[in-house]
């Protein structure tokens, strides 16, 4: 899935195919975190029903209005108790497949929001 939306400046994810993500010109194939201005490559969180709000302890650090999380190709929802948890902090939390949260992503960096994808590749 090609994506074709500019934004001026930061990171714009280019595209998602199953394994494979590009975000500007590099090219990912395992899970990573993305913001407008940071990258963080290699992100292994535990498989998605045994999540908590520890795999989350790097993206809330840097205060997100909103968390948008990438399933990987299908919407599988993590546990109620981590939704929850995020939620107190203030944060917003959206659960999509991957491709959605990229496109979602882009529109919201591209509105100047202060998002940060917690993307699953696999």
């Amino acid at each position: 899935m090609q994506f074709n939306r500019e934004q001026s400046g930061g990171n714009i994810i280019r595209s998602f195919s199953a394994g494979e993500l590009r975000i500007n010109d590099a090219i990912f194939t395992n899970h990573v975190i993305v913001s407008t201005d940071t990258i963080i490559e290699n992100w292994s969180p535990e498989k998605i029903m045994n999540l908590s709000i520890a795999d989350f302890s790097e993206v809330l650090s840097a205060t997100p209005e909103v968390i948008v999380f990438g399933t990987g190709i299908t919407q599988t929802f993590p546990p109620g108790a981590l939704m929850t948890d995020i939620l107190r902090q203030g944060v917003g939390f959206e659960v999509m497949d991957t491709g959605a949260a990229c496109r979602t992503f882009n529109i919201l960096a591209a509105e100047q929001r202060n998002v940060i994808a917690a993307l699953l590749v696999r």
